[in-house]
């Protein structure tokens, strides 16, 4: 059965959010499952509202904080999480 897929033109990758905006995460299923897990347990999760807070130099970590906390990821895995701005 064809099932046509949704795409929100408003989505973009985490990594294009400039720092001290907020996004809200729409889909983490292009990065791996052991992140993804990682950070559901950190309360980020589908729907989540997140705030970049900086872009390391030299294509260094990104760093967010969701529900308080300080995340930081890899540029690579910030641009697989799809997001919304908020």
């Amino acid at each position: 059965m064809y099932q046509r897929k949704i795409s929100n033109s408003r989505c973009s990758a985490l990594v294009h959010i400039k720092p001290g905006a907020f996004a809200t995460v729409q889909a983490l299923d292009a990065i791996s499952p052991l992140l993804r897990r990682r950070l559901r347990d950190l309360g980020v999760a589908e729907g989540s509202r997140l705030k970049v807070l900086r872009l390391g130099p030299f294509g260094g970590p990104l760093t967010f904080e969701c529900a308080g906390q300080h995340i930081g990821i890899r540029r690579e895995d910030a641009g697989r999480m799809e997001v919304a701005p908020a």
